[in-house]
């Protein structure tokens, strides 16, 4: 049996039960020994019916048989627990142990090992001296009892008599349970201690051992031999010395021995004789139990007097013969390790070892913690100045601790972890804390008797005010002993500390400066994972420096991900006022280690995994239960230095760590009872603020009569006044409108608070546990089990981020302000990354849907478009989205978390579709209009088509004669051709060129002569409107009026003087209208369709007049201060027009070459001429029909695939390209890398001033350089199986169409099939005549034509054509752009970073990955020409502050959001990170930004040295730490 297996979560560990089958004897025993309940040992079967009590052949097991079974199948380790439990319930312990199958005698040392005595006694002055020491060391006196033969009264019972009524220490034949079939106890010998306390009561002056040999002591004979030996008295019980006594020899051995001797006749009733020589004869028939034990006390202690030798435990190992636990090779290597590492103490003052074996964790790492929460304090102007200054200094000091290198102690120490086994290292671990412990305690000891009389002496003097001067020096006295007993201790915990330390400061060298240094520091959170795994704790808080070392702790959790996988665990935490029995409860619940001694055990927090069981995670949702115990709040020693604020930031870290916290209160203290409600009601408040919804029991122990029902009540009654009265005082502090507790947490006062007995049943030392309170452990974990059974737990790596984001929280000091909540970002983070693809589901469907109606359109096979059709046809791919978005939202593993946004989202993906089918709706309807404005075009154009066609015919008719004569019918073909093309040119008004630019020209001077149009001239030199760093030249100041007018104009003439007349605010407000206007004449020149209805010049004035009405609509709001000079608008409508000049002209190419009759009926010649041919060659209607119809099909199949292939390629490029696939924040992330590895400043500006712009121009370029790179592999392949499909459409089309016999009924049926997939109507052949085509074989005419024009598309495949063929919106690029921009634009109002969520009008405050420089977004600092060099993120978590909206109030950069409105709306929470990429980005274009803003980086925006140490790779690098 192993400790893991005893301690690990089962059913039982939350049930009272007695056993009812035997195989439950042994976890019923067990279980109640953890709880620290002495009743364990009367464990016994609990029967159904009565008559089983009388099955002779079935009798009861003895209760001793089953402690020592499970004794005998114990490892070392649960032997040693099962022991020190036993101690601490007042039992006795096994000494010597014979092996029930060989009778070879154990000697279980090893297990004594974790126990300590401690008891009082008055010295030679009368004075009361404590003494606590382990028992193996302890040299006391030691009374041995052994009986020959068979007695009538109990040794046991007598002992227990001597030492200690309750519990019964010896198990005896009287108590309950108790048989003769007993059958593993006999030559066992068993050992306790009596303690005194120091009082008149005591039964024995001084720590005295009782050994007790089980069974004859003749049959037992080196048991027998050992405890004479080694006894200071002996006891011998004999039923009487008859003569035929056949124990005579060896009576008459003790005798004659020096040593005492007490002979306890059971058969005879004679008076207590002395024989001399220290021996007694005393008969026990028929006498009073009582009396005769104050008689043998009486002997014991007189002879004690006299004989001086001891007994010590470690002493028995001497005696040959029997076998020594400790021999065991295990554990043999285990000591020996432990032994050669303490061999390098030897001699050393404890006081001064740590300083010098564990250097990294004293002032070194002290100092660096002092810095690191100066951090959140940063000062000055430059405050990146200072944060650079003060990180440099923290680098420093981590290379001081790596300087230091490793001791000799902690080498070897290291180095024998590495090389051990499982229980081999188990062994060494707990023998270096024995080790340790013996190492410092007596130099503790002295230091804790000084600290206590100098404590004494400070109480004392603080009655006395008129001492000052006496009380500030006797404190610093007691100040350096606390400090001292500090330096000395050594655990341990120190250990692993030092080993965060030395992880922590190599680690960071090592990233810092890439050395090879010569140590595996990486494996040292492995080896602190293990021992957390084997059960240690592991300290999570360093209680010296009340500082957590992060990286360190994520290190470690890390290591333990990889070991046990990502598991769930309930994190239990317990919070209470110091000395409360916090650990003392956790260790009793659970069978945990964390330290248990008098004055305060625990500095700094700790956690200790206790394993699920696989038949309990059907019922819990989680594999471990973290346990975090606490150092205790109001500790007298930390008084003067800030206590309230390091008990406050304990309460809040520990309640938003744990899924539960036990809140313990100890005795019935008002005051402290007081002050522990107010901090614990404060960290819940806090915990409410940022969205953590933590539970809590509160536990109030040394509760006198916990059994009266109506005190209970009112004591449940008083509590909850208190806390809500404390509520509504810390409401104020928090700014909570929380009015009672029940609003800040859920709690059920009835069930939430417990009351437990006094721990222990009597009065110490020799008191065992109060069974009153073991209960009410039980009735607690039960509590916890129902509170934990509805709880989903926390992911270690969710648990790895909670305690990195409650600690950076509290450094800052503004827990709610800077709590940044990892868990929520990542799930929310993947949650847009999946709302993601269920848009672009739906959007793809949609494109189908839409390809499907524009055909039907164009075909006039529909007359109207409504919503009802798009929707029906939307339903199948809706359902799917929603039927997925309820698998997410349920069964993923964050699903707890994601239920907050479960019903904003089901809203949103609604939303999206009723837009999606709103926008289809307007484009078809768009499509609609279009079609009847270029209805004429085309029917003229097919009229001309299909009258050349005829005439070709005739042609060939008449020159029948010559058909055969090639060249003559070439040429007469090609004279009718140009006749009949310059006819139909002549009657078709010419597409001309057209000239955007120059329309525009025209335009301004014929209806804007007021304009400055000479800027004309400079167009082709046109500004970059919405990158400009300033738009001051621009403006001029409204003026005022009033009678202040005339001085407040003066002012302002000032101001334009100097050209100041913008503040920063209305910079970003011009820029922002520059934007609106830019996406706004985007539209509009979408909406136009050039593509397909054509140019106007009357585009051009529709938005010149937009730009027009935009401006002045923002002169005339009343929030602005200023007017736009005439060169704005001149100089907008240039930016705009020539920005957009392309897609005009883009657009316009399309057109003309669909339109001019020069260019389409050149391309139209070939076809015709072969048709002409075939004519000539005599072929039949049929089949001069068949391949003029597979002509007319060659345009739409070529649109069609381009078609189907740029929306099947947009869905490929989103899913396979990786800047592409994620969510908006991914997105950026590769925009910033490329942006750094192109070096292009203009492309930065652009992405500073106008992202949405930099976004698009992305997008489309990422998605060009995926057709370039994968054309053959994958964008040829779609377009092929994209028009086989097509292709096999007709063919089977053309078939099916056969059963129609007439021609025109046949053409009906073969376009109204392909309307659905192709541009094809009846409509295109009007006036070509069929009525001589053999319908029957038509099919095939279809099929031998249609490979040839199929293999005509196929030759133009390429990279180059794949865009030009595509009208704008149908394009990939633009698809992708459609989606992925359909989000959140909002910048931030300091450095004008993007809000990255991907949900546009999301909830909640925006945010950022990273925030950046503010200078890049042309900050400068008020009076001077010096750009900001301040990062949001470092700036709020200064003491500066700023003006908001350019006005001259100040406002508290940690109080940003009382700025206003566009404050209030950004989450900004402090982040110290290095940022590397936007510090490089500074440093690399420092003179472009310069020049841009016409400012510099010096004086306060001066650029600290610790920036320009970051290259382009490492600021690349960053992204994705970052992002």
């Amino acid at each position: 049996m192993k400790t893991a297996d005893i301690l690990q979560i089962t059913k039982s560990s939350f049930q009272s039960l007695e056993p009812q089958e035997e195989n439950k004897l042994v976890n019923s025993f067990l279980q109640k020994l953890i709880n620290m309940d002495y009743r364990a040992r009367y464990t016994a079967i609990k029967h159904r019916q009565e008559e089983d009590n009388k099955d002779s052949t079935n009798p009861d097991i003895h209760p001793m048989d089953v402690q020592m079974a499970v004794f005998h199948c114990a490892d070392g380790f649960l032997k040693q627990l099962m022991v020190t439990k036993l101690s601490q319930c007042q039992y006795s312990l096994p000494l010597l142990v014979p092996d029930p199958f060989t009778q070879q005698i154990e000697f279980p040392l090893w297990t004594f090992r974790e126990i300590n005595k401690s008891w009082k006694k008055k010295d030679f002055n009368n004075e009361i001296i404590s003494q606590t020491q382990p028992v193996y060391k302890a040299e006391t006196p030691m009374v041995a009892f052994f009986r020959f033969g068979s007695v009538s009264s109990s040794k046991s019972q007598l002992i227990n008599g001597l030492i200690n009524e309750k519990p019964h220490t010896f198990f005896h034949r009287n108590c309950s349970g108790s048989s003769r079939t007993r059958l593993l106890m006999d030559g066992v010998v068993e050992i306790a201690w009596y303690c005194p306390s120091g009082k008149n009561t005591d039964a024995f002056d001084d720590c005295v051992a009782f050994c007790n040999l089980h069974g004859d002591a003749a049959a037992n004979e080196k048991q027998y031999e050992i405890l004479s030996s080694m006894a200071s008295v002996n006891v011998l019980f004999l039923p009487d010395f008859g003569q035929k006594n056949q124990y005579k020899g060896l009576v008459r051995l003790l005798f004659k021995s020096p040593r005492p001797l007490i002979c306890l006749l059971t058969d005879n009733d004679c008076k207590k004789t002395e024989m001399g020589n220290g021996k007694f004869i005393n008969g026990l028939k028929d006498k009073n139990l009582s009396n005769v034990s104050n008689q043998i006390r009486e002997i014991i202690t007189v002879s004690l007097i006299k004989q001086k030798n001891t007994f010590k435990l470690e002493d028995v190992a001497k005696h040959t013969g029997i076998r020594v636990d400790e021999e065991d090779p295990e554990c043999r290597r285990g000591k020996e390790a432990a032994a050669q590492i303490m061999g390098l103490l030897r001699g050393k003052d404890p006081s001064t070892v740590k300083e010098t074996n564990l250097p990294c964790q004293g002032k070194l790492w002290h100092d660096w913690c002092k810095i690191n929460k100066e951090l959140r304090h940063l000062q000055g102007e430059n405050l990146e100045e200072d944060k650079s200054t003060k990180l440099k200094n923290m680098r420093e000091i981590r290379e001081e601790q790596v300087a230091q290198g490793l001791s000799e102690f902690m080498k070897t120490f290291i180095e024998t972890m590495k090389s051990q086994r499982d229980n081999e290292k188990n062994y060494f671990l707990r023998w270096m804390m024995n080790q340790l412990d013996d190492f410092t305690s007596e130099k503790l000891c002295g230091l804790h008797k000084e600290y206590g009389v100098k404590w004494d002496e400070v109480s004392a003097l603080k009655k006395k005010p008129d001492s000052p001067d006496q009380l500030q020096h006797e404190e610093t006295n007691l100040e350096n002993l606390s400090d001292k007993i500090s330096r000395t201790s050594f655990g341990l915990e120190h250990i692993l500390r030092e080993f965060g330390q030395i992880y922590e400061s190599w680690s960071s060298v090592t990233k810092n400066k890439k050395d090879n240094l010569q140590f595996d520091f990486c494996s040292l959170p492995s080896l602190a994972a293990e021992m957390m795994i084997s059960g240690f704790p592991m300290e999570l808080m360093d209680g010296d420096a009340a500082h957590i070392p992060l990286s360190w702790v994520t290190a470690v959790l890390d290591e333990l991900v990889k070991k046990l996988g990502d598991q769930k665990v309930f994190v239990l935490s317990v919070l209470g006022i110091q000395s409360s029995g916090k650990s003392t409860m956790l260790n009793a619940m659970f069978g945990l280690q964390f330290a248990v001694s008098a004055g305060r055990c625990t500095k700094g927090a700790f956690m200790q995994l206790v394993k699920i069981s696989e038949e309990m995670k059907t019922e819990l949702k989680f594999d471990y239960i973290l346990v975090v115990d606490t150092e205790g709040l109001r500790a007298p020693e930390l008084a003067g230095r800030s206590t309230t604020h390091r008990d406050n930031e304990m309460a809040t870290f520990v309640v938003g760590l744990g899924n539960m916290t036990l809140i313990n209160i100890f005795g019935e203290n008002p005051s402290e009872m007081q002050d522990i409600l107010q901090i614990v009601v404060q960290a819940f408040m806090r915990m409410k603020n940022v969205r953590l919804s933590p539970s809590c029991i509160f536990v109030h122990q040394n509760v006198s009569d916990i059994t009266a029902g109506e005190k209970n009540m009112e004591g449940r009654r008083r509590l909850q006044e208190k806390l809500d009265d404390t509520t509504e005082l810390a409401a104020k502090e928090e700014v909570s409108d929380a009015e009672g507790f029940s609003d800040v947490i859920a709690f059920d006062v009835q069930n939430d608070v417990k009351y437990f007995a006094h721990l222990w049943d009597g009065s110490p030392p020799m008191a065992p546990p109060n069974p009153n309170y073991c209960e009410n452990i039980q009735e607690l974990k039960q509590t916890i089990q129902t509170h934990a059974s509805k709880s989903d737990g926390i992911m270690l790596t969710h648990l790895r981020d909670r305690i990195k984001d409650l600690w950076e929280a509290l450094l800052s000091e503004q827990f709610v302000f800077s709590f940044k909540n990892s868990l929520e970002i990542t799930t929310y983070k993947k949650l847009e990354t999946e709302y993601s693809k269920w848009a672009w589901s739906l959007r793809s469907a949609m494109l189908d849907v839409e390809n499907k109606f524009y055909n039907k359109i164009e075909n006039e096979a529909i007359k109207i478009i409504e919503e009802a059709y798009l929707q029906t046809e939307l339903n199948a791919k809706s359902e799917e989205v929603k039927k997925t978005m309820y698998d997410f939202f349920e069964k993923d593993r964050d699903a707890a978390v994601l239920n907050q946004w479960k019903g904003f989202f089901e809203i949103k993906i609604n939303q999206l579709q009723e837009n999606i089918v709103r926008e289809t709706k307007i484009k078809l309807n768009g499509v609609l209009q279009q079609r009847h404005l270029k209805k004429k075009i085309d029917v003229e154009r097919t009229k001309h088509e299909n009258t050349l066609f005829e005439k070709s015919k005739e042609l060939v008719l008449k020159f029948k004669e010559q058909a055969n004569d090639e060249n003559f019918m070439k040429t007469q073909f090609d004279s009718f051709w140009k006749q009949q093309t310059a006819e139909i040119i002549r009657d078709t008004p010419l597409v001309e060129d057209i000239d955007i630019l120059g329309d525009v020209k025209n335009i301004l001077i014929q209806n804007y002569k007021r304009l400055p149009l000479d800027r004309m001239k400079e167009s082709s030199k046109h500004k970059d409107m919405i990158s400009l760093p300033s738009f001051s030249e621009y403006v001029q100041l409204k003026r005022s009026s009033g009678y202040t007018a005339p001085l407040k104009n003066m002012y302002k003439g000032a101001k334009d003087m100097i050209g100041r007349v913008l503040s920063e605010d209305d910079e970003v407000q011009i820029r922002s209208l520059i934007t609106d206007i830019t996406e706004h004449t985007d539209k509009m020149i979408q909406s136009y369709n050039i593509a397909k209805v054509g140019y106007n010049n009357s585009f051009i004035q529709q938005l010149i007049d937009y730009i027009k009405s935009r401006v002045t609509q923002h002169e005339e709001e009343p929030k602005v201060k200023y007017v736009f000079k005439s060169e704005f608008f001149m100089d907008l409508v240039l930016f705009i027009c020539h920005r957009t000049n392309k897609t005009f002209t883009d657009q316009y190419k399309m057109f003309r070459e669909a339109n001019d009759p020069v260019l389409y009926f050149e391309r139209k010649s070939e076809e015709y001429y072969r048709i002409f041919q075939k004519y000539c060659q005599g072929a039949t209607s049929t089949a001069i029909f068949g391949e003029f119809v597979c002509n007319k099909l060659k345009e739409p199949i070529q649109q069609t695939v381009y078609k189907n292939t740029a929306k099947d390629l947009a869905d490929e490029t989103r899913t396979n390209c990786e800047s592409l696939n994620g969510n908006r924040s991914n997105l950026e992330k590769h925009i910033l890398r490329r942006l750094a590895e192109k070096h292009d400043f203009e492309a930065c500006m652009t992405y500073i001033n106008n992202p949405r712009e930099h976004f698009k121009n992305f997008i489309s370029s990422e998605v060009s350089q995926y057709i370039t790179v994968r054309f053959e592999d994958s964008v040829r392949p779609k377009m092929e199986n994209s028009i086989k499909l097509l292709e096999q459409k007709i063919t089977n089309v053309a078939q099916e169409s056969t059963k129609h016999v007439k021609a025109d009924s046949w053409l009906c049926h073969f376009a109204l099939q392909l309307s659905d997939v192709l541009v094809f109507s009846v409509r295109d052949l009007t006036g070509v005549s069929h009525d001589d085509v053999d319908v029957s074989f038509l099919d095939d005419v279809i099929k031998k034509e249609l490979p040839s024009i199929i293999s005509d598309i196929r030759s133009k495949f390429s990279t180059e054509t794949f865009p030009v063929k595509l009208e704008h919106t149908d394009r990939p690029d633009e698809l992708l752009i459609k989606h992925l921009c359909d989000c959140c634009w909002v910048q931030c109002p300091f450095c004008a970073a993007i809000c990255t969520n991907t949900i546009k009008d999301h909830p909640g405050d925006h945010s950022v990955p990273f925030h950046r420089n503010n200078g890049l977004n042309g900050w400068f600092y008020r009076g001077t020409t010096n750009l900001a060099i301040n990062i949001c993120t470092s700036a709020v978590a200064s003491d500066g502050s700023f003006c908001p909206n350019s006005s001259d109030d100040t406002v508290l950069w940690k109080e940003y959001r009382k700025g206003g409105p566009k404050y209030k709306s950004w989450s900004i929470t402090p982040d110290l990170s290095e940022l590397p990429y936007w510090k490089w980005f500074v440093c690399r274009f420092q003179e472009d930004l310069e020049k841009h803003y016409g400012k510099t980086y010096q004086g306060h925006g001066k650029i600290p040295d610790e920036w320009r140490r970051y290259s382009q790779e490492e600021a690349i690098k960053s992204l994705d730490k970052y992002i």
